[in-house]
Order: C-alpha cells, then structure tokens, then sequence
C-alpha cells in the first residue's frame, strides 16, 4: 500500500485519459484549486450519488475556484456510459493500471464483512493553485460528502 499524502505535500503529477479519450493532466489546473476525488467504481450506487452530488454542486464549487476531478480504475468506455446515465458534468478520467490511484494513496487494503482484499479507497485531495496538497482525507463516504466538502472549504 503506498503512503497516504498529506497536506503541504506535493500533489503527484499526472496526465489520464477522460471518458472520451481525451488526456487531462493535473498540470492543465495549474492556478486553479482542484479536489481530486477517487471512487472505487461507475454505476454503482455509492459511486453514483458522490458523482451526482459533485455534478448538483459543481456550479458553486467552480465559482469559488475548484474544479473537480474524479479519477476511478474504469476503462474511458465505461466512464462514458456512466456520464450519459446519469447526466455528469465532473471530469471523470480512467486509471486501469491503478498508478495514480497508488500514487494519491487511494488503493491498499480494505476491509468489508470480515474479509480483507486490495481495492479503491474512497478518498479526496484537494490540491492548491501551486500543486500542494491542501486537505487529504481518505475512507470518506459517498453519501453526504460533498456537503461536508464544502462546509469544511468555507464555500
């Protein structure tokens, strides 16, 4: 499992494709905030209702200078299905091989009724205009997160 960020670190560079293939790199929101958020799967409840809460908020978080990433380990295909299902405006890019997942600390071990296995941590970065992280928090949940974001940004 790879060491978990944490706030004044530098934010891993990355450059993923999007739901239609095109490259989005962190580097492209240089100046502008971004919360980076990872979920473990599209079209999946929880996964659906963090997504719909970032879409229902989006106008006011890009407002106060936050754009919003979500980064899962779904191919771009999938992406596109889940943005057209349930009418997203976030930015959702792909990461199969899990290496900006690792690299945000977002994958390591889980446990869930008693097993333990390797899978997507649900987590948030919110990464300064400078690429600095600014808050870190790993584990949220789907539900109600969004809010809290926002209460806890000031927005």
């Amino acid at each position: 499992m790879s060491e978990r960020l944490q706030p004044g670190d530098t934010a891993p560079a990355f450059t993923l494709p999007d739901a239609d293939g095109n490259e989005v790199s962190l580097s492209d929101h240089q100046g502008r905030k971004v919360i980076v958020y990872f979920y473990p799967a599209a079209l999946t409840p929880g996964c659906t209702k963090q997504a719909c809460d970032f879409t229902d908020n989006l106008e006011l978080l890009t407002g106060a200078g936050y754009d919003v990433l979500g980064i899962s380990p779904d191919q771009p295909e999938k992406l596109a299905k889940f943005r057209e299902a349930e009418s997203l405006k976030v930015t959702l890019l792909a990461d199969p091989d899990k290496k900006v997942l690792d690299a945000y600390g977002a994958f390591g071990e889980k446990k869930n009724y008693g097993r333990t296995y390797q899978g997507v941590i649900r987590s948030t970065i919110v990464v300064d205009e400078q690429g600095k992280v600014e808050r870190a928090l790993y584990n949220v949940r789907a539900t109600g997160h969004v809010a809290k974001i926002i209460r806890d940004l000031g927005i």
